[in-house]
């Protein structure tokens, strides 16, 4: 009898262990995913793409590509979009990897923080081809947890990217793309006196010009200005009725840049002047009247106020008429630099040197 419950408690505890091993078992690993190891983002979807969306922190910007090849900020005047940005947005994607599986546990889901970060991708009809969903970085603080779109499965990645949702912080900020090696000719205005005209005959030739007597004109100084003009980049954008555009614009000193195939930029810089007038006197202060006193033929003339320069504005055109420059500049008023403005050849000796041959 005592074997008999003996081999009943053994086959009972047998079960029990069973039971036990059965509901404390880790859960079998998942299935390998086959995004692990790969790039975030392949050449054939940028390729295919002709939408770029940007969000973080309830701020969403959305880049453009239109029928004519060339990607916009639609929320900025429409202007041509940084490919230089963009391009190093799409290789910072592509060489990103997705390094790890994380998790496909709601309840670890949600303390990564998957909310209204990433970057989607649309193709020409605005259908989504790519989601990318941001979320919190890990305690280390190197790369992202990252899902696909809406997928309940968490990433890892050790990618370093930008999510820069600042409208402005998207457009070309260049006002000239021509090359300094491209300008065959270029007029320079003076404050007074005709406009110094610098030629060559090939890029890498000495530039020339009528010079003073004893003078000859300064590579050095028409390389640097030639610089300056083509490396011109807006630093803001106005309305271009904006009285300040306007009171710049009566004041302009115009350059014309003539490339080697014939076609001519004129580039225009100009801001309203600084100005002196008497200062207003301020209004007396309420209190009883004060006698009069007696006018002093010796008074000092009434104190001077000086109203600052206004900002410094540049207008550009473009003898090609498809070039966009000239849509650009019939829609906003740019800012730029004062250095472009106040750095400007004002003299004669501004250009040219001293000829030790002569």
């Amino acid at each position: 009898m005592k074997l008999r419950n003996l081999v009943i408690t053994v086959a009972l505890l047998a079960v029990l262990s069973v039971a036990a091993y059965l509901g404390n078992r880790p859960e079998p690993a998942p299935p390998a995913d086959p995004r692990v190891g790969k790039s975030l983002l392949d050449p054939d979807t940028v390729a295919r793409a002709s939408g770029i969306m940007i969000s973080d922190q309830g701020k969403t910007v959305e880049l453009t590509k239109g029928a004519d090849g060339i990607w916009r900020v639609p929320s900025y005047y429409g202007l041509p979009a940084d490919m230089e940005k963009i391009s190093r947005l799409m290789q910072d994607l592509n060489e990103s990897k997705v390094d790890r599986f994380v998790t496909s546990t709601p309840d670890r889901l949600s303390h990564l923080d998957f909310k209204d970060s990433g970057i989607v991708l649309k193709d020409s009809s605005g259908r989504e081809i790519w989601n990318l969903v941001f979320g919190k970085a890990p305690d280390s603080g190197n790369g992202r947890f990252i899902r696909f779109g809406s997928e309940p499965v968490a990433f890892f990645s050790g990618l370093h990217v930008w999510l820069d949702t600042d409208a402005k912080g998207w457009a070309d900020a260049r006002l000239v793309t021509v090359k300094p090696d491209d300008v065959a000719k270029i007029e320079i205005p003076l404050a007074t006196g005709d406009p110094v005209i610098a030629s060559r005959a090939k890029k890498d030739a000495a530039w020339t010009a009528a010079a003073p007597a004893g003078q000859k004109l300064s590579p050095d100084k028409v390389a640097s200005l030639l610089t300056t003009l083509t490396s011109l980049r807006f630093t803001d954008t106005v309305g271009s009725k904006d009285p300040a555009a306007e009171a710049a614009a009566a004041t302009m000193r115009t350059f014309r840049l003539t490339t080697f195939d014939g076609k001519t930029l004129t580039i225009a810089l100009g801001r309203k002047p600084e100005e002196k007038k008497p200062r207003t006197p301020a209004a007396p202060a309420t209190s009883a009247p004060v006698a009069a006193k007696p006018a002093d033929a010796s008074t000092a003339a009434p104190e001077a106020e000086t109203i600052p320069a206004g900002p410094v504005f540049a207008t550009v055109s473009s003898s090609d008429a498809h070039a966009p420059i000239n849509d650009i500049m019939a829609r906003r008023a740019f800012e730029v630099d004062d250095y472009t403005f106040t750095g400007r050849p004002q003299k004669p000796d501004d250009l040219f040197e001293a000829d030790k041959a002569k």
